[in-house]
């Protein structure tokens, strides 16, 4: 419910622990398309796919196209979520663990600036900026 909460949400990113048959049936009829990578866990005939979205599209739908490299372009946007993530636990300030849109754009703000902080700091020391670490 709190990934529909945005204006108008396009996707929905997870890791293999979001490979959830119900989930992914709730935001495709909600208009979101779920790319989390397809994960084999009991089934002894895996399925031939990268991510769930590949099965659910093609199981319930026959004029809709998947573009591979555009699912796995729009995955690969989730290091920058990992990163921060990384960067925030790498200053000791722990897991991010927010439940709740509210308290997720809080944590992800709060995040966001530690990495400016962290940037501005490896700057002025004369290191690289774009290191995650101090």
């Amino acid at each position: 419910r709190d990934a529909l909460a945005v204006d108008t949400p396009i996707w929905m990113l997870g890791d293999s622990a979001y490979d959830i048959l119900d989930w992914h049936d709730h935001l495709l009829a909600a208009g979101v398309v779920p790319i989390a990578p397809y994960n084999p866990r009991n089934t002894d005939d895996p399925l031939d796919i990268e991510y769930r979205v590949e099965n659910r599209i093609a199981e319930h739908s026959e004029d809709v196209q998947l573009n591979q490299s555009i699912l796995d372009e729009t995955y690969n946007h989730r290091t920058g979520v990992e990163r921060t993530n990384d960067a925030v636990k790498g200053c000791g300030l722990g897991h991010v663990r927010a439940r709740g849109r509210v308290h997720a754009r809080t944590e992800v703000y709060v995040a966001l600036c530690l990495r400016v902080v962290v940037a501005i700091t490896n700057y002025e020391r004369g290191n690289d900026p774009g290191c995650e670490k101090l």
